[in-house]
Formats: structure tokens, sequence, C-alpha cells
């Protein structure tokens, strides 16, 4: 994966689980990169639009957290702060039940379960747990997520890995591009741009 090392450019299609669009921007920095976008989606019926703007330190942990929700049942607005070592805060408060989570995984998102993959940069046939602090798309609820990326072989089109996050019996084959970024994100999302 070329590691996203120059500003990217990517949209994403959710279907299946939520109907909607994303679209998000990754730009480097001197300290790490910066992920900026938005998802519009109704899902269940509800309408929903989450924005966010993410900080990453250069070797892909997640730094800080901002997002943004709005929806019938209102605004609202959630930020989180790491220390790079899996320790967390949730809007300043300590949030302990986050302890050793080094990724942001937003509900809303296609885009951030490019950021273990990144981080941890498996080879074929090696897998890790990478929890991380997870992040509801309508009331921005903020909770621990245990997930496992096992990296299988290439087959062409890019890098693949079976994500597994058991508290949801969820488990697919990931897809991604090139540049780091998703492609194919099977019952959620696939990449348009």
């Amino acid at each position: 994966m070329a590691g996203a090392e120059k500003s990217a450019l990517a949209a994403w299609q959710h279907r299946e689980a939520r109907e909607g669009f994303e679209v998000a921007f990754l730009a480097p920095r001197r300290e790490g990169r910066r992920a900026a976008g938005s998802t519009s989606a109704v899902e269940d019926g509800e309408p929903w639009i989450v924005s966010y703007e993410i900080e990453l330190a250069p070797d892909w942990t997640t730094r800080s957290t901002r997002v943004v929700s709005r929806s019938r049942r209102g605004g609202r607005e959630v930020g989180l702060e790491a220390d790079g070592a899996g320790r967390w805060r949730v809007d300043g408060d300590a949030a302990p039940e986050l302890d050793g989570c080094l990724d942001v995984d937003l509900e809303s998102s296609a885009l951030t379960n490019a950021f273990p993959v990144q981080r941890l940069r498996l080879e074929p046939g090696a897998e890790a747990a990478a929890p991380a602090a997870y992040v509801r798309a309508l009331d921005l609820r903020v909770q621990r997520l245990e997930q496992r990326y096992v990296r299988l072989g290439d087959d062409g089109r890019g890098q693949r890995y079976r994500y597994a996050a058991p508290a949801f019996a969820f488990e697919c084959v990931l897809t991604y591009g090139e540049d780091g970024l998703v492609d194919d994100y099977p019952g959620i999302a696939v990449r348009v741009a």
C-alpha cells in the first residue's frame, strides 16, 4: 500500500446496511495526517448526516477526533483525544473502557477501516486484534469495539483482509486500493472515487 503519503480524495456509496454516500479527504501534515469527511445516509428509515475531522500521528494511531451529527433527533457533537499509547478522553473525561485502543472507528464511515490496516502493515497470513474507540452514527455514543484483521493473499485488485467485529456477529473480506483506502466493504460500502 502506498500509505496515502499525498493528499487523497475518496467517495463511497453506502448500501445494504444503509443507503447513502460518504466523501472524505485525507491530507498529510508535518505531524501525521488529517482526515475530514461527511456521510449522509438513511438507515432503518432514519435520515442522518455525520461529519468528522480526525488527526492521525505518523504511525496512523488516532490522536484526536471531532464528530458532529444531525438527524430528526437533533444535533450532537463528540470529541475524542488519544495519547497514542491507548488512553482516551471523551469530551474531556477519561474513558478507561477504551484503554488499549489505538484507532477510532466511526460507524458512519468506510474510511476509518484504513487506519488499523495502515498502522499494522500485516504480511499475508498474519493477523492482529485492533480494538477501536467506536462512535455510533445517530447518538455519537462511544464504546469499545473488539476487531480482528487477518491479511489474506492479494487477488490482483488490491490487498485483502478478513475483518471481524464479534459484538455485531459481523465478518467480511475487505479489499483495499493501492492508496491504502477501502475499495470494497461488503454489506456496508463500495468506493466510487
